[in-house]
Protein backbone atom coordinates (compact mmCIF):
# COMPACT_ATOMS: atom_id res chain seq x y z
CA UNK A 1 0.00 0.00 0.00
CA UNK A 2 1.54 3.33 -0.96
CA UNK A 3 2.46 6.31 1.98
CA UNK A 4 -1.57 7.36 3.03
CA UNK A 5 -1.59 10.86 2.65
CA UNK A 6 -4.71 13.16 4.42
CA UNK A 7 -5.47 16.53 2.99
CA UNK A 8 -8.03 18.82 4.16
CA UNK A 9 -10.91 19.60 1.78
CA UNK A 10 -12.29 23.25 3.23
CA UNK A 11 -12.64 23.45 7.15
CA UNK A 12 -15.29 20.53 7.07
CA UNK A 13 -13.95 17.89 5.44
CA UNK A 14 -10.33 15.42 4.84
CA UNK A 15 -9.46 13.37 2.19
CA UNK A 16 -7.21 10.06 3.05
CA UNK A 17 -5.37 9.01 0.16
CA UNK A 18 -4.67 5.47 0.24
CA UNK A 19 -3.60 4.85 -3.44
CA UNK A 20 -3.68 6.61 -6.95
CA UNK A 21 -4.32 3.54 -8.79
CA UNK A 22 -6.59 1.11 -8.77
CA UNK A 23 -6.00 -1.63 -6.67
CA UNK A 24 -8.96 -3.73 -4.92
CA UNK A 25 -7.42 -5.14 -2.60
CA UNK A 26 -6.67 -1.35 -1.46
CA UNK A 27 -10.48 -0.30 -2.03
CA UNK A 28 -11.65 -3.32 0.35
CA UNK A 29 -9.06 -1.83 3.08
CA UNK A 30 -10.42 1.49 3.11
CA UNK A 31 -14.01 0.36 2.79
CA UNK A 32 -13.58 -1.79 6.38
CA UNK A 33 -11.66 1.50 7.53
CA UNK A 34 -14.85 3.29 6.16
CA UNK A 35 -17.31 1.33 7.91
CA UNK A 36 -15.14 1.51 10.86
CA UNK A 37 -15.59 5.04 10.71
CA UNK A 38 -19.76 4.68 10.48
CA UNK A 39 -19.91 2.26 13.46
CA UNK A 40 -17.71 4.83 15.82
CA UNK A 41 -20.17 7.83 14.52
CA UNK A 42 -19.14 10.62 16.50
CA UNK A 43 -21.70 13.37 16.80
CA UNK A 44 -19.82 15.21 15.15
CA UNK A 45 -19.53 13.06 11.82
CA UNK A 46 -21.61 13.61 8.98
CA UNK A 47 -20.41 11.56 6.04
CA UNK A 48 -18.21 9.12 4.77
CA UNK A 49 -17.67 8.74 1.45
CA UNK A 50 -15.20 6.19 -0.04
CA UNK A 51 -13.74 6.64 -3.62
CA UNK A 52 -12.12 4.53 -5.91
CA UNK A 53 -8.37 4.53 -3.66
CA UNK A 54 -9.51 6.72 -0.82
CA UNK A 55 -12.50 8.02 1.44
CA UNK A 56 -13.42 11.65 2.03
CA UNK A 57 -14.21 12.23 6.24
CA UNK A 58 -17.46 15.45 6.63
CA UNK A 59 -17.86 16.44 9.68
CA UNK A 60 -19.40 19.49 11.49
CA UNK A 61 -16.71 22.08 12.14
CA UNK A 62 -18.88 23.91 14.76
CA UNK A 63 -20.07 20.99 16.68
CA UNK A 64 -20.11 21.24 20.40
CA UNK A 65 -18.58 17.26 21.07
CA UNK A 66 -15.59 18.29 18.42
CA UNK A 67 -12.49 19.53 19.84
CA UNK A 68 -10.95 22.97 19.44
CA UNK A 69 -8.83 21.81 16.30
CA UNK A 70 -11.49 19.64 14.51
CA UNK A 71 -9.08 18.52 11.04
CA UNK A 72 -6.87 16.81 14.28
CA UNK A 73 -9.40 15.27 15.82
CA UNK A 74 -10.82 14.08 12.38
CA UNK A 75 -7.43 12.63 11.60
CA UNK A 76 -7.09 10.70 14.73
CA UNK A 77 -10.05 9.20 14.80
CA UNK A 78 -9.37 7.90 11.15
CA UNK A 79 -5.94 6.87 11.78
CA UNK A 80 -7.41 4.77 15.09
CA UNK A 81 -10.03 2.68 12.56
CA UNK A 82 -7.02 2.66 10.48
CA UNK A 83 -5.15 0.67 13.28
CA UNK A 84 -8.37 -1.37 14.33
CA UNK A 85 -8.87 -2.59 10.97
CA UNK A 86 -5.58 -3.05 9.49
CA UNK A 87 -6.35 -7.10 8.66
CA UNK A 88 -10.30 -6.50 8.45
CA UNK A 89 -12.32 -6.90 5.30
CA UNK A 90 -15.66 -6.00 4.99
CA UNK A 91 -18.60 -9.12 3.71
CA UNK A 92 -20.70 -6.60 1.80
CA UNK A 93 -23.73 -8.12 0.45
CA UNK A 94 -24.64 -10.02 -2.42
CA UNK A 95 -26.90 -8.60 -5.14
CA UNK A 96 -27.83 -10.13 -8.36
CA UNK A 97 -28.69 -7.90 -10.83
CA UNK A 98 -30.46 -9.53 -13.88
CA UNK A 99 -29.20 -8.03 -17.54
CA UNK A 100 -30.63 -8.47 -20.78
CA UNK A 101 -27.66 -8.29 -23.19
CA UNK A 102 -29.63 -8.46 -26.53
CA UNK A 103 -28.88 -6.19 -29.33
CA UNK A 104 -31.26 -3.25 -28.23
CA UNK A 105 -29.66 -2.95 -25.23
CA UNK A 106 -26.00 -4.32 -25.92
CA UNK A 107 -25.30 -0.81 -27.91
CA UNK A 108 -21.36 -1.81 -28.10
CA UNK A 109 -21.75 -5.36 -27.64
CA UNK A 110 -20.51 -6.55 -31.18
CA UNK A 111 -17.64 -3.27 -30.90
CA UNK A 112 -16.51 -4.93 -27.98
CA UNK A 113 -16.49 -8.82 -29.37
CA UNK A 114 -14.21 -7.25 -31.70
CA UNK A 115 -12.19 -5.34 -29.89
CA UNK A 116 -11.41 -8.47 -27.82
CA UNK A 117 -11.52 -11.12 -30.61
CA UNK A 118 -14.37 -12.97 -28.97
CA UNK A 119 -18.23 -13.43 -29.95
CA UNK A 120 -20.66 -11.84 -28.59
CA UNK A 121 -22.19 -14.86 -26.76
CA UNK A 122 -18.35 -14.73 -25.31
CA UNK A 123 -18.80 -11.27 -23.90
CA UNK A 124 -21.81 -12.19 -21.84
CA UNK A 125 -20.81 -15.65 -20.59
CA UNK A 126 -17.33 -14.07 -19.30
CA UNK A 127 -19.27 -10.16 -17.56
CA UNK A 128 -22.23 -12.64 -15.92
CA UNK A 129 -19.48 -15.55 -14.63
CA UNK A 130 -17.47 -13.21 -12.32
CA UNK A 131 -18.30 -12.26 -9.00
CA UNK A 132 -17.63 -8.01 -9.15
CA UNK A 133 -17.51 -5.66 -6.00
CA UNK A 134 -18.56 -2.07 -5.93
CA UNK A 135 -16.09 -0.05 -5.53
CA UNK A 136 -17.25 3.20 -5.28
CA UNK A 137 -20.89 5.35 -6.16
CA UNK A 138 -20.00 8.31 -7.53
CA UNK A 139 -19.99 10.86 -11.04
CA UNK A 140 -24.27 10.82 -10.69
CA UNK A 141 -26.27 9.59 -7.84
CA UNK A 142 -26.34 6.02 -7.42
CA UNK A 143 -23.87 5.16 -10.19
CA UNK A 144 -21.77 2.34 -8.84
CA UNK A 145 -18.14 1.94 -10.27
CA UNK A 146 -17.42 -2.07 -9.96
CA UNK A 147 -14.55 -3.53 -10.04
CA UNK A 148 -13.49 -7.28 -11.09
CA UNK A 149 -14.36 -7.27 -14.82
CA UNK A 150 -12.56 -10.27 -16.42
CA UNK A 151 -9.27 -8.85 -17.92
CA UNK A 152 -10.03 -10.32 -20.98
CA UNK A 153 -12.89 -7.75 -21.53
CA UNK A 154 -10.43 -4.95 -20.69
CA UNK A 155 -11.41 -1.98 -23.66
CA UNK A 156 -10.75 1.42 -23.14
CA UNK A 157 -13.48 4.34 -23.13
CA UNK A 158 -15.20 4.66 -26.40
CA UNK A 159 -13.57 7.22 -28.55
CA UNK A 160 -16.86 9.32 -29.01
CA UNK A 161 -18.90 9.60 -25.92
CA UNK A 162 -22.91 9.17 -26.29
CA UNK A 163 -24.50 12.49 -25.20
CA UNK A 164 -27.50 10.02 -23.88
CA UNK A 165 -27.59 6.89 -22.23
CA UNK A 166 -30.07 5.03 -21.25
CA UNK A 167 -31.23 4.32 -17.38
CA UNK A 168 -30.26 1.02 -16.44
CA UNK A 169 -27.54 0.49 -18.92
CA UNK A 170 -24.55 -1.89 -17.86
CA UNK A 171 -21.46 -0.63 -19.45
CA UNK A 172 -17.57 -1.47 -19.22
CA UNK A 173 -14.31 0.24 -20.00
CA UNK A 174 -10.78 0.67 -17.79
CA UNK A 175 -11.21 -2.73 -15.83
CA UNK A 176 -14.54 -1.87 -14.61
CA UNK A 177 -18.32 -1.57 -14.79
CA UNK A 178 -20.66 0.89 -14.45
CA UNK A 179 -24.57 0.59 -14.07
CA UNK A 180 -26.38 4.10 -15.46
CA UNK A 181 -28.81 5.16 -13.09
CA UNK A 182 -30.91 7.56 -15.32
CA UNK A 183 -30.51 8.65 -18.85
CA UNK A 184 -26.94 10.85 -18.79
CA UNK A 185 -23.99 11.36 -21.07
CA UNK A 186 -21.30 8.15 -21.08
CA UNK A 187 -18.16 7.11 -23.09
CA UNK A 188 -18.32 3.29 -21.85
CA UNK A 189 -18.97 0.53 -23.51
CA UNK A 190 -22.69 -0.66 -23.55
CA UNK A 191 -23.12 -4.26 -22.61
CA UNK A 192 -26.51 -4.89 -21.86
CA UNK A 193 -29.67 -3.02 -19.38
CA UNK A 194 -30.98 -3.86 -16.45
CA UNK A 195 -34.69 -3.39 -15.53
CA UNK A 196 -34.26 -2.84 -11.70
CA UNK A 197 -34.53 0.78 -10.68
CA UNK A 198 -30.42 1.46 -9.98
CA UNK A 199 -31.22 4.93 -7.67
CA UNK A 200 -34.47 5.88 -6.19
CA UNK A 201 -34.96 9.27 -3.67
CA UNK A 202 -37.83 7.92 -1.93
CA UNK A 203 -36.00 4.22 -1.26
CA UNK A 204 -33.67 3.68 1.49
CA UNK A 205 -30.79 3.29 1.02
CA UNK A 206 -31.80 4.88 -2.44
CA UNK A 207 -29.13 3.46 -4.29
CA UNK A 208 -29.38 -0.44 -5.45
CA UNK A 209 -26.00 -0.96 -4.94
CA UNK A 210 -23.39 0.21 -2.57
CA UNK A 211 -19.79 0.56 -1.90
CA UNK A 212 -18.37 -2.73 -0.32
CA UNK A 213 -21.38 -4.97 -2.15
CA UNK A 214 -20.25 -7.97 -4.00
CA UNK A 215 -22.16 -8.06 -7.41
CA UNK A 216 -23.02 -10.67 -10.28
CA UNK A 217 -25.06 -9.90 -13.16
CA UNK A 218 -27.45 -12.44 -14.60
CA UNK A 219 -28.56 -12.65 -18.02
CA UNK A 220 -32.21 -12.54 -18.71
CA UNK A 221 -34.03 -12.61 -21.60
CA UNK A 222 -36.22 -9.88 -23.35
CA UNK A 223 -39.49 -11.54 -22.23
CA UNK A 224 -38.00 -11.61 -18.62
CA UNK A 225 -36.77 -8.02 -18.75
CA UNK A 226 -40.49 -6.66 -19.26
CA UNK A 227 -42.01 -8.68 -16.67
CA UNK A 228 -39.63 -7.13 -14.42
CA UNK A 229 -39.75 -3.77 -15.34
Amino acid sequence: MNPLRIEPLGDAALYAEFSRTLDLRINEALQAVAAALRERAPPWLRDVVPSLGGLALHFDPEHAALPEAPLRAATDLLLDCLKATARARTAGREVEVPVCYDAQFGLDLDAVAAQTGLDAAQVVRLHAATEHRVLMVGFAPGQPYIGGLDPRLAVPRRATPRTRVPAGSIAIANAQSVVYPFEIAGGWSVLGRTPLRVFDPQREPPSLLLPGDRVRFAPISRQRFEALR
